[in-house]
């Protein structure tokens, strides 16, 4: 008599964002529907800054990588924090430094970035009175902005594109596949390779998961 073996349902934890981008670039507004969409909690990193970096930005003057550092671990703090329940934040994570910070506290972390041209995104900074990060420093974060490596988990979005519809790409990107019994195979449980919408112009290939 043949024993019949099924396979066990794999555990995949609630995905764990970072969407990232300049400012202007709609990280906060599509991180947090993302969240909603997938359930989990949502944090705006912008509201880890202390005090004296808002006054700094304010001012237009640049950040510092000295500034960035601490607000930078809080942020990669958070990030473990959630690192069972899920999680989606917003922060520029501009530098590959910065975001080996993040991914020292929070390995599986999956970035999102939402690349746009210098026009659009200081089109979209002019555009929005009273946030402070004035349209002037806009050209100063594209400076700082290094694009997703091979070997960093994240994708490339297209910023000039419907909010719901990045959401919707966001979620086909980081939302785990349920397991299927082998016999009766289907693509598999974790987020797979897809064109990014637009691209980075200077990394038009999608990074590696």
């Amino acid at each position: 008599m043949s024993q019949q073996t099924t396979s066990k349902p794999q555990h995949h934890p609630p995905p764990l964002v970072v969407v990232m981008g300049v400012s202007g670039s709609g990280k906060t507004t599509v991180g947090a529907a993302l969240a909603q969409r997938l359930r989990v909690p949502f944090a705006d990193a912008d509201d880890f800054h202390p005090q004296a970096n808002i006054d700094k930005m304010s001012a237009g003057i640049p950040l510092t990588d000295d500034d960035r550092g601490p607000w930078l671990a809080i942020i990669g703090e958070w990030l473990a924090a959630h690192a069972d329940t899920g999680g989606v934040v917003s922060c520029s994570a501009l530098r590959r430094a910065y975001r080996d910070v993040l991914t020292a506290a929070a390995p599986q972390a999956y970035f999102i970035h939402l690349h746009g041209t210098p026009q659009v995104i200081a089109a979209r900074v002019a555009g929005r009175p009273g946030h402070f990060m004035p349209a002037a420093l806009v050209e100063s974060q594209f400076a700082t902005l290094e694009p997703l490596e091979h070997d960093e988990r994240g994708s490339v979005l297209d910023v000039d594109q419907a909010v719901d519809e990045l959401v919707t790409q966001s979620v086909g990107l980081v939302q785990p596949r349920p397991a299927t019994d082998p016999s009766n195979p289907t693509p598999t449980s974790t987020p797979t390779s897809t064109p990014s919408a637009g691209g980075d112009a200077d990394n038009p290939e999608e990074t590696r998961r």
